[in-house]
């Protein structure tokens, strides 16, 4: 019997996943990861108890604070948007859980691996968070729930009676809050129209945004952020590039440029037509709000091929 671990988050698809392993025969052992300390762990905690397998705790505490908090409170007083879930996957879940434990690891991302590929998940995708992932890790994770829409997971849930089926689904990195924000996030800006500062503010400001900037005489757009202050337009038109420069690449195939692709610049943005050319791109239509620190993903079809970090 094989062994495997799952990283239990005390949400929905961890948990579920955890229940087709154990479905699939696995021999299988549920791990929550403690970052901080909060409600999820008591959840994961349930449900491994509930689905009857062992469960263990792993603090990383020390490392998620050095590797993750840290890298994302500094990227932003650079002026950079950073993706700190990008960093923890591959610092933490797909690197020292993989270091920790042999066997198999598991977690309830919606992706899935074939012939060594990674591809994306048949419903919802979450391969953008994995692109910086050691390619190498492929032949020891396992993801559960990538061959399976959100609705057929969470109806997986309710039918094995999994007390996580309520629980609201996190739409912001695990540690982002007000509290964090004024905590770690408090030099002021300022904000600059046409040469001239309008205002002075502070807050988790990137290119594109115009929610929450109530500034006289907008609607107003950030075209750039800097390391003292917040560049504004009111003309939309301004945020379109037709390309960019990417840094840290990291790629599951062997790339001969120039390569053509399907890009995504955002976890939410619509694929985009490109050619890379070792650490440049530039795609067929101008593309709106490419922020520096985010990630630039690459995609055959189904297939991510690589990503790096946008500079």
């Amino acid at each position: 019997m094989k062994k495997v671990i799952i990283a239990m988050s005390g949400g929905v698809d961890s948990s579920v996943s955890a229940v087709l392993l154990k479905k699939a025969g696995f021999d299988v052992t549920g791990v929550y990861i403690r970052f901080w300390s909060n409600e999820s762990e008591k959840r994961a905690r349930a449900v491994a108890k509930k689905i009857g397998i062992p469960f263990k705790v792993v603090s990383f505490k020390k490392e998620f604070k050095k590797l993750v908090v840290d890298y994302f409170i500094d990227s932003y007083k650079k002026g950079l948007t950073p993706n700190p879930c990008v960093v923890c996957n591959k610092e933490l879940k797909f690197g020292l859980l993989l270091k920790r434990f042999k066997g198999y690891i598991a977690t309830g991302h919606y992706v899935r691996v074939k012939d060594n590929k990674l591809l994306k998940g048949r419903g919802k995708d979450q391969s953008y968070f994995l692109w910086s992932i050691n390619p190498k890790a492929l032949d020891r994770v396992l993801f559960p729930v990538g061959g399976y829409t959100k609705e057929e997971v969470k109806k997986m849930a309710k039918d094995f009676k999994l007390p996580v089926v309520d629980i609201p689904e996190s739409q912001e990195a695990c540690f982002i809050s007000d509290s964090f924000i004024k905590k770690y996030i408090t030099k002021s800006k300022d904000i600059v129209y046409n040469n001239k500062v309008i205002v002075r503010g502070s807050g988790l400001y990137t290119i594109g945004q115009r929610k929450g900037l109530d500034l006289p005489g907008g609607p107003f757009y950030i075209l750039d952020v800097k390391k003292n202050k917040v560049i504004v337009t009111k003309n939309e038109n301004d945020l379109f590039k037709k390309g960019l420069t990417f840094k840290k690449a990291n790629w599951f195939i062997k790339p001969k440029f120039p390569l053509k692709v399907k890009a995504k610049i955002r976890y939410r943005h619509k694929m985009a037509e490109a050619i890379v050319n070792k650490n440049k791109v530039i795609f067929t239509k101008p593309q709106r709000a490419v922020t520096p620190g985010q990630s630039i993903v690459f995609y055959n079809k189904d297939q991510l091929l690589g990503g790096g970090i946008i500079i």
